[in-house]
């Protein structure tokens, strides 16, 4: 065989068997294109933009009726005024505004879901201990006897009471 016929055969026979496969190929994957259902897709979308038009049409009407959005517990909150009195910024329903509450034991107190100060002028002492037990030994030394006290004037807005309340009062103790 002569060299110049071997340089036809090294470029056609790759060149053929890639087109056979190519062919083979197309054929295979047109025959196995799944139809996408996305009519069901779409109505499942649909129901859920209702169902979130519903709940959205349910908090405006209770925005409209007069319900506040903090849960109804408060009149007015006037953070001026209670900067006034109390001496620092207040947030609404910071229980460390409460003496003897620091961020430790307001975390002990949100794993109980009181979060708010009229939650927690509703809770008993005894409960308040029990908050206080559940952090272990290092909080033994805590007196819960006068937060629900305290968080009452706080969620009635008596800023004037509270701060003359924990002047004579220091560390929350009755």
């Amino acid at each position: 065989m002569e060299l110049e016929y071997m340089d036809i055969w090294c470029w056609l026979i790759p060149l053929s068997v890639g087109l056979i496969c190519g062919f083979f190929g197309y054929l295979i994957g047109r025959g196995s294109n799944p139809k996408v259902d996305y009519e069901s897709q779409i109505k499942e979308l649909s129901r859920e933009n209702e169902k979130a038009k519903n709940d959205l049409a349910k908090c405006e009407q209770k925005l409209a009726a007069g319900s506040s959005l903090n849960n109804g517990d408060y009149t007015v909150f006037d953070s001026a005024e209670a900067k006034k009195y109390i001496g620092k910024s207040v947030k609404l329903d910071d229980l460390t505004l409460v003496e003897g509450i620091g961020p430790k034991i307001r975390s002990l107190f949100h794993n109980y879901d009181i979060k708010t100060w009229k939650a927690l002028a509703e809770t008993s002492v005894a409960k308040c201990q029990e908050v206080l037990d559940s952090g272990g030994d290092r909080y033994k030394v805590h007196d819960p006897a006068s937060w629900p006290m305290q968080a009452k004037m706080a969620s009635e807005g008596k800023w004037k009471e509270l701060a003359r309340w924990q002047e004579e009062h220091k560390h929350g103790k009755l």
